[in-house]
């Protein structure tokens, strides 16, 4: 079965880290593209972070640029998001996503989402 898991979200005060995991099964991370997305109370999806296997270059959305950044383990078919110096307009839902190649939507594969509250 192919499945995306993302975990290690939680309820942390401003100024505190976190990091996700998003645990891939039925094919392997490599080769693919992984990109985080976020979606706010109330607000549409956006995307945070996006790992690109053709050039390896690692995008990330300005509001998280120098706080967040994207790693991964192949061994253990897991991409992963550390977060740092939380702000409170990180608060959302945290949704991993991958695709062969490129940071280009569509997806093919996304997770259910963990959730992140950072309390000011």
């Amino acid at each position: 079965q192919v499945q995306l898991v993302e975990s290690g979200g939680g309820s942390v005060q401003a100024g505190g880290s976190l990091r996700l995991s998003c645990a891939a099964s039925g094919f392997s991370l490599d080769g693919y593209a992984v990109a985080w997305f976020r979606q706010a109370p109330g607000k549409d999806r956006q995307g945070v972070s996006c790992f690109s296997v053709v050039d390896n270059i690692t995008w990330y959305a300005d509001a998280v640029k120098g706080r967040f950044s994207m790693s991964r383990d192949l061994a253990k078919n897991t991409e992963y998001l550390q977060m740092d110096n939380l702000k409170p307009e990180d608060t959302a839902v945290y949704y991993c996503a991958a695709k062969p190649d490129m940071c280009i939507i569509p997806y093919d594969y996304w997770g259910q989402g963990t959730r992140v509250t950072v309390s000011s």
